[in-house]
């Protein structure tokens, strides 16, 4: 049984949000990188300090030892994220990577001219682009699924432009610029009725709430190491084990194969016909380790806690004269936010200059900003190790800032 949230024994467990009373950092990125609990950050110095070495080859017992450490990772995100099996973990350097994978052998593999690829216009750079490229490759088309005025989708459109030439549908289980939880589960319904796979970026999803993918039954869930208190270079691509096994393998090299002669190559199974070269050992092993750690806290307790930031902030801000939340949604961790007449870069700069850490652009979402008539917008985004001291400095500061302008 996991001890009810409290608030400064989790601060205890992340150094980098500790106060340095001559240069505080109020940090509200997390959305972008979520800072590193001692759990991972110790078990990094502990693989380089003393246990550094390759998996799956050589005969010495600190590779047969690493190699375990090494699968009883894949092992824990299985059990994480509820997958059937282990062999539906795949191992890359990020969400980006994963999406990538999934376009280039599932959907370059399947796809034919006049097919079509229903994405969402919330989608984030990395969930659009990969899309993009393999529609160029494959004679596909991709069909954009908009959004409504408050940064929700359009599900009439949705059930409108999902047709039997539908083969795919990519959409974020959260947005990374107004927070809203999109109905993935509404969404993958539907698109099976039709024929079409799923393919749900859940870099922003699963941090905040418990994932199941057999119950929400994606075909493809694929999130990032680094925003969920892990390391950076690292990602995680889920996919059903039929798809996956019916996927041409992507990268070439080493490990993911069983022989090799020119007279042909004999390709791996699963997970390794995907994982090509020497992996990042270090980042898998630390991974489980904040995936552990992660499991013994009460998670529900700090959400409610975030949730409580969020719209603390946000009645904290909301008298500043020509300042708009954009899209603003209920129980969430971000909100992104203009004043009419300044730029955001301008206000960034002096919340930075106040100590306050926050995101401001526009978010690797340029299609969602277009159709808001926007070229960028400050976000807040808030972790578990967030407390209302920090959102009373950013409100002091911002309030500030507009003054200043």
């Amino acid at each position: 049984m996991t001890a009810p949230f409290d608030i400064q024994t989790i601060r205890a467990q992340f150094p980098a949000v500790q106060q340095d009373s001559d240069h505080p950092i109020v940090y509200l990125d997390s959305a972008a990188t979520a800072q590193k609990p001692l759990a991972m950050i110790q078990t990094l110095d502990h693989y380089y300090r003393g246990q550094s070495a390759n998996v799956h080859r050589g005969s010495h017992q600190l590779t047969a030892s690493l190699t375990q450490r090494f699968e009883q990772a894949r092992e824990t995100v299985r059990q994480f994220i509820h997958a059937r099996s282990p062999k539906e973990i795949i191992w890359t350097r990020g969400a980006t990577e994963a999406l990538n994978l999934i376009a280039q052998t599932f959907a370059r593999s399947t796809l034919q001219p006049g097919d079509e690829i229903l994405v969402s216009e919330l989608e984030h750079h990395a969930n659009i682009v990969p899309w993009q490229i393999v529609a160029e490759q494959t004679g596909a088309k991709v069909v954009k699924l908009p959004m409504l005025p408050d940064c929700t989708l359009d599900m009439a459109a949705f059930h409108q432009r999902l047709t039997a030439r539908t083969r795919i549908v990519a959409v974020a289980h959260v947005t990374n610029v107004s927070g809203t939880r999109n109905p993935v589960e509404t969404m993958i319904k539907a698109a099976h009725a039709k024929g079409a796979i799923v393919v749900v970026d859940g870099a922003q999803g699963i941090v905040h709430e418990a994932v199941d993918v057999q119950a929400m039954d994606a075909d493809f869930y694929v999130f990032s190491g680094h925003k969920l208190f892990g390391p950076s270079g690292l990602g995680v691509l889920y996919g059903k084990q039929a798809l996956l096994e019916a996927m041409p393998p992507w990268h070439g090299g080493g490990k993911m194969v069983e022989k090799v002669s020119f007279d042909g190559t004999q390709f791996t199974g699963l997970p390794g016909k995907f994982e090509a070269g020497t992996p990042n050992i270090s980042g898998v092993i630390a991974f489980a380790a904040t995936l552990h750690w992660l499991s013994s806290i009460d998670r529900p307790g700090a959400e409610a806690h975030i949730q409580h930031l969020c719209q603390l902030a946000i009645k904290g801000i909301e008298d500043i004269e020509g300042l708009r939340i954009i899209g603003q949604q209920p129980d969430t961790s971000l909100f992104s936010f203009v004043v009419d007449g300044i730029h955001h870069q301008d206000i960034a700069t002096l919340l930075d200059q106040q100590g306050v850490t926050l995101r401001a652009g526009n978010h690797c979402a340029h299609p969602m900003l277009d159709a808001l008539g926007l070229t960028g917008t400050l976000r807040v985004s808030f972790a578990l190790y967030n407390t209302e001291e920090d959102v009373a400095c950013f409100v002091a500061a911002l309030h500030k800032a507009c003054d200043l302008l």
